[in-house]
């Protein structure tokens, strides 16, 4: 298994532990893809996996560019396209961040939104 998927299914067993439900995991658009599509309640969550091994510099949350953000956003606004049955619930966009280990994983609600 790599790396990325390891931590992907970490945070995936961390919110679903804490609540939501899992939609989809690896969406891919024609800009890009999305980690996790879960429902908190009725909000639509799109989540972004980082994770950063060493992290002296800054931290895995903060690794997130303002074009990768823009492309996420532009992925989300695909999938209601493809997914009409979500196009009126709430959507929000989550980071769930590892710095060095799997264990305790940073959980960042409404991280970003379209700029």
């Amino acid at each position: 298994m790599n790396q990325g998927l390891m931590y992907e299914l970490a945070a995936e067993r961390f919110l679903c532990q804490v609540g939501l439900e899992l939609i989809e995991r690896n969406f891919r658009g024609s800009y890009g893809e999305i980690d996790l599509i879960m429902l908190d309640r009725r909000t639509l969550v799109f989540i972004e996996v980082r994770q950063r091994s060493r992290s002296r510099f800054y931290s895995a949350a903060a690794s997130i560019s303002a074009k990768k953000r823009s492309r996420i956003v532009k992925t989300a606004l695909g999938f209601l396209k493809e997914n009409p049955i979500y196009r009126n619930n709430y959507c929000r966009f989550d980071v769930v961040a590892f710095d060095d280990t799997c264990d305790s994983p940073l959980w960042i609600k409404s991280a970003f939104t379209e700029e």
